[in-house]
């Protein structure tokens, strides 16, 4: 059964070009159709190679992070201007890193999607504490509110979702969040309907994919363990997490009065 990319790009260095060059051909075999939502910033010979790839791309003005869910429902009305009953929303640099290192995962996993109205797709243990502590500690807080909220241990903090166009539409019309909370208010809007399934699958390709845009600067400090230790060294990026981390679990709270 085919299923639609649904993705957004932000590249305003090119830095992702070689790898979008090395891992398209798997892309455009795996998926009927590429959606992509870009900033209007990103490189434009990243566009050029996507379109010349067949992508369907739109581009518009960037979204500060704490307001990706308006990038990602941007991603989605785009992906539905195709005639498949599926689709597979993730980051751009996330499905790249995917596609390239983990290519046979990637594969089971859209095999997957037509079994749910809605599948969370998260992580492994390993691949979730791939990250920095910058991610992993202020992402298993979301974790942990969202299970305490739904009843279901899951990682949902990865931001890659299968869906069926029925799914999509309902988001659409009927989940209005635009902040990065759509990690947690999509699935919990979903889990409220009386008729859309939800089912999760834990992945090793989601693991920390943002090294791959810094090879030179990773060889320099002697790998990736001590690059992400230079981000957890960074106050100021735990602001950013601990902020992005708040916005999430406000995102919540309509569920929870609504039990």
């Amino acid at each position: 059964m085919s299923v639609v990319l649904a993705t957004t790009h932000h590249d305003p260095e090119g830095l992702l070009y070689h790898q979008i060059q090395r891992t398209l051909p798997t892309l455009t075999a795996l998926f009927s159709a590429i959606a992509v939502r870009a900033t209007q910033v990103s490189q434009e010979h990243t566009i050029v190679a996507l379109i010349d790839a067949g992508a369907q791309v739109i581009q518009e003005a960037s979204d500060p992070i704490e307001r990706l869910g308006h990038s990602r429902r941007g991603a989605l009305q785009l992906a539905l201007q195709q005639d498949a009953p599926f689709l597979m929303f993730c980051d751009f640099d996330r499905v790249l890193h995917w596609a390239e290192f983990h290519p046979d995962e990637l594969t089971q996993v859209i095999t997957h999607i037509p079994l749910h109205d809605f599948t969370v797709l998260g992580r492994t243990e390993r691949a979730f504490h791939s990250h920095p502590r910058i991610q992993s500690d202020t992402e298993s807080i979301v974790n942990r509110v969202y299970a305490s909220v739904s009843g279901r241990p899951w990682d949902v903090t990865a931001a890659a979702r299968g869906m069926s166009r029925t799914a999509a539409t309902a988001i659409l019309d009927g989940c209005p969040d635009e902040s990065i909370g759509t990690d947690v208010s999509w699935p919990l809007f979903v889990a409220q309907t009386s008729t859309l399934t939800l089912g999760y699958v834990e992945t090793e390709g989601l693991e920390f994919e943002t090294a791959d845009r810094y090879p030179d600067e990773v060889a320099a400090v002697g790998g990736k363990e001590p690059w992400n230790a230079q981000l957890d060294a960074d106050p100021h990026k735990w602001i950013q997490r601990l902020e992005l981390a708040r916005i999430e679990v406000e995102a919540l709270l309509p569920y929870t009065q609504a039990r």
